[in-house]
């Protein structure tokens, strides 16, 4: 993977077709010269705005987006730059084995398509800042991938008018059903995480979920209430915690969950990294995995394999996920029409040896000292 230059700029041109009875809609009739003449300016500045060129004041470049927006202006498909085809990747934020997965599914298609893939990162934020999605508009990319992440609506409608089409991995909220986008059956995954722990014998199961704001957190959370409510157990909120996927948030969520007075007997993490995290909790504490605590993680990091007990965890087709991705953004960008815009892959348990029945009624699974020391 490298990141090429930037692309040179193209010769511009108005959607083709006929609207609704023949009649060529707005959008289909507007000249970049009519854009001109609408919002004011020289047409060699509606080009520099359309291409991402930083050499137009804010106001000139606000005062024109407006009027694309307004005239539902889209270039032509078919003008596309000289250069390597590339695809933007975006992720929220980089570094972890998650990210690695996507990456490898999305290269895998790129490679056998003869496409570059330009990495970039939101540094921990939902939303790319401007400067990110001018440096898209002027290297004109055949799309973009959105990972964990997403364009607000301004952001959309730019990308849109250049006829740049992108695909949602895995969205953090709920999408209009115009936005392409793949994702897997997270209610489905946190049901079989806490099927499969009621099925042991586990009562009191704890979940660390991930950012309540992220849909896929809110779906996971969703399966775990309804597993428990059809076997019959009462959830109850003590034993429900938010983190933030990160081995840290585990940890800590874990720690108070297993040192308070009425600790569960196993945890359901929103992640496997969170998973990691419980496991070094329950060791600070003595506890045994799974004698003592059942755990349950969530995506089947190869990580998963690596930590001893290896961790039963809800398996997630990354990379199958990114593969899908890609292919439907390429279809797009071909100007096909696919068959679904929306994809939700399926989802399995992947049973190893970090569950186990609870201990018998009436032990406690902290050490009354331990528990008071971690308080």
């Amino acid at each position: 993977m490298r990141v090429p230059p930037a692309a040179t700029g193209a010769a511009l041109g108005s959607s083709a077709g006929t609207g609704e009875g023949g009649a060529a809609t707005v959008a289909e009739r507007m000249t970049i010269s009519q854009l001109a003449a609408a919002a004011e300016v020289s047409v060699p500045t509606v080009s520099k705005v359309l291409n991402g060129r930083p050499d137009v004041a804010r106001e000139t470049r606000a005062r024109v987006e407006e009027v694309i927006q307004r005239h539902g202006y889209q270039r032509r498909r078919g003008t596309t730059p000289r250069g390597p085809r590339l695809v933007d990747l975006v992720f929220n934020e980089l570094g972890n084995p998650w990210a690695l997965e996507i990456i490898r599914g999305v290269e895998g298609v790129a490679r056998e398509q003869g496409v570059e893939v330009v990495l970039s990162e939101c540094l921990g934020a939902r939303t790319p800042r401007q400067e990110w999605l001018d440096s898209v508009l002027e290297r004109r990319p055949t799309g973009v991938i959105m990972v964990f992440s997403d364009l607000d609506p301004d952001q959309r409608t730019q990308l849109e008018a250049r006829s740049i089409p992108f695909v949602v991995v895995d969205p953090v909220g709920e999408e209009r059903g115009d936005v392409p986008s793949i994702g897997s059956a997270n209610f489905t995954g946190g049901g079989l995480a806490t099927r499969h722990l009621l099925d042991l014998g586990h009562r009191r199961i704890a979940v660390i979920g991930g950012p309540p704001e992220t849909l896929c957190s809110r779906a996971r959370l969703g399966g775990y209430r309804d597993a428990l409510e059809h076997a019959g157990v009462r959830p109850d909120d003590a034993l429900v915690r938010s983190g933030n996927f990160f081995v840290e948030s585990g940890h800590d969520h874990a720690l108070s969950l297993l040192t308070a007075p009425h600790p569960p007997t196993a945890i359901f993490a929103g992640n496997d990294l969170q998973a990691l995290g419980v496991y070094r909790a329950a060791r600070e504490l003595g506890l045994r995995v799974p004698d003592d605590l059942s755990v349950v993680g969530y995506d089947d990091l190869p990580v998963a394999r690596w930590v001893g007990p290896e961790l039963t965890t809800v398996h997630q087709p990354l990379a199958a996920m990114a593969d899908a991705a890609t292919r439907l953004l390429l279809t797009l960008a071909a100007g096909q029409t696919p068959v679904s815009l929306r994809v939700d892959l399926d989802v399995d348990l992947v049973v190893r040896g970090s569950t186990a029945p609870p201990r018998s009624a009436g032990q406690s699974s902290v050490p009354t000292s331990r528990r008071a020391a971690a308080t």
